[in-house]
């Protein structure tokens, strides 16, 4: 497909999956799977920004996560500081903006310093917007607005106003795509998501390179989005 018929999409959500089967495949303890994972995305979200899409979402770690083995636990939390405190220059020098999504409660003062610090030093960043999911559930993310809106003066809820109390106020998902070949989306952004198209790649993620999104967004291309039954 010419590049120049290319659609691409305003915002994008990505299930980062597969990190640890990616590992695991290669004789590798999974938190090297992260490790590739995390490095990938650095590299990637300049590259879907830069494509033109102005949000990018990525699930990075659900509240369900605290689940996983303590050890790949501490290992994902020490890597999000250390990648968050190391990459703030890389994210200003491409000119992205980085917010997060998520609950703050159970993640650690260094985390959420690192997290804080991030979003200070990018906010005025214009290229796009990285919204990372971190301690993130979609249920709980649509109850917290709802508990928002019960502790606040706001009558008559519309839509529009109730996107308003998610955790950021941000347009709906146009493209999701989900890396490995898991055919779900696991409480990913239940909102954003209702009229999104969906994509479910073979790769795990670390190898969802460059190559990989074009292939993506062909994909996209090739869709007839209906929006509640009607064209648009």
């Amino acid at each position: 497909m010419n590049n120049e018929n290319i659609k691409i999409p305003n915002h994008v959500g990505i299930i980062l999956d597969g990190n640890g089967r990616w590992a695991k495949a290669r004789g590798l303890k999974r938190t090297a799977g992260h490790l590739a994972g995390y490095e990938n995305l650095l590299k990637l979200s300049k590259y879907v920004l830069t494509r033109g899409t102005k949000y990018l979402s990525v699930f990075a770690f659900s509240t369900e996560n605290f689940n996983r083995p303590q050890e790949e636990v501490d290992y994902l939390m020490d890597l999000f500081i250390k990648g968050f405190n190391r990459d703030r220059g890389y994210f200003n020098k491409e000119n992205i903006k980085v917010v997060f999504s998520g609950r703050r409660d159970r993640l650690s003062d260094k985390v959420l310093a690192a997290m804080d610090q991030m979003m200070e030093e990018t906010k005025d960043n214009t290229l796009g917007t990285l919204n990372i999911c971190l301690n993130y559930g979609g249920r709980a993310e649509i109850i917290d607005a709802v508990n928002k809106i019960i502790n606040s003066n706001e009558k008559n809820i519309t839509e529009e106003t109730f996107k308003k109390y998610l955790y950021n106020d941000l347009p709906d998902i146009d493209f999701m795509i989900r890396t490995s070949g898991e055919v779900r989306i696991s409480n990913f952004m239940l909102w954003q998501l209702s009229y999104a198209e969906l994509y479910f790649p073979e790769c795990y993620f670390p190898d969802f390179n460059e190559i990989e999104y074009d292939k993506a967004l062909e994909e996209y291309t090739s869709r007839n989005r209906r929006f509640g039954g009607l064209n648009k």
